[in-house]
């Protein structure tokens, strides 16, 4: 695959990254910038604005690019659809959509609000597009515990979760990028669903392992049941069905459906996905658990 050297040789310049302050949309967009890409980093309150809540600034953000990176809002009803019928109009003309693992697995998740989710409805949104379009769809990030929902248990000491022994191969954040880049900006990617995990599947004290061993930091597991789990969650302010659903999402944890690795990473880039004591190593340096 060509790597590109400077933007004009770019078809698929600019780039608009949705989330671009995100945990993938940030690497996107400095791997874009490495490459010379033309890139803008669509958020809120990002220098191209974009709020998936208010559709009057999704033309504004669209308008001459020729490629977008998708990082939908997690919300019923899904406004992907509209959003790619806008992209469409716009002249885009490649979509990379960062979707999830197991979305095409009737009962992967632990409730039927999530196994016929808003990320299946943009997959088909962009598979329908007549646009050339590619779809990621990674399992757990390893840096949910280094700078995500994991990381103030890891930093307080005790790790809380109703996930038994269930293990998942989690991925690396820059390794989803690096895919997305590749599918942005190189041929070869048009029409590739990209399921991604990392290289072995670990259990949560396993993953509390490997962090001590990089950082010094040992933190516990405390085995919760989803009952537990979920009234926890509603006494820190969530409704009680935003409660049931952030306990269902950890359900293929639990049962080790996360747990089979993938071969997106390697099919896309060439090369073997990074391994969590990778990732962590580079989170101790800068700090993550301090």
């Amino acid at each position: 695959m060509t790597q590109p050297t400077e933007a004009a040789a770019h078809p698929s310049s600019p780039v608009l990254v949705l989330g671009g302050t995100g945990k993938t949309g940030r690497r996107v967009v400095a791997r874009l910038r490495d490459l010379g890409v033309e890139v803008r980093a669509a958020s809120r309150s990002g220098g191209t604005r974009f709020d998936w809540e208010s559709p009057d600034t999704w033309a504004p953000a669209l308008k001459g690019a020729a490629a977008v990176y998708i990082v939908p809002l997690d919300t019923e009803p899904s406004p992907t659809p509209a959003f790619v019928e806008q992209a469409v109009a716009a002249g885009v003309r490649r979509l990379v959509l960062l979707s999830a693992r197991g979305v095409d697995v009737p009962g992967y998740f632990g409730s039927p609000l999530l196994d016929d989710g808003p990320h299946l409805r943009g997959e088909q949104a962009v598979r329908a597009s007549g646009l050339a379009w590619t779809i990621l769809r990674p399992g757990w990030f390893a840096q949910n515990f280094s700078e995500g929902v994991f990381l103030e248990g890891v930093r307080d000491g005790e790790l809380a979760l109703p996930v038994g022994g269930g293990r998942a191969a989690y991925i690396d954040v820059d390794d989803i990028a690096a895919v997305a880049v590749a599918a942005l900006t190189e041929d070869g990617h048009d029409g590739e669903v990209y399921e991604l995990s990392g290289p072995r599947a670990l259990s949560v004290p396993e993953v509390l392992d490997e962090i001590a061993k990089a950082s010094g930091r040992r933190a516990a597991y405390a085995p919760l049941e989803e009952s537990a789990f979920r009234d926890a969650l509603v006494v820190r302010g969530m409704t009680e069905v935003e409660a049931d659903l952030w306990t269902a999402a950890l359900d293929p944890i639990r049962t080790s459906r996360e747990a089979p690795l993938k071969d997106g990473v390697h099919r896309a880039l060439g090369r073997p996905p990074r391994d969590v004591s990778d990732v962590f190593r580079d989170a101790a340096a800068e700090g993550a658990w301090r």
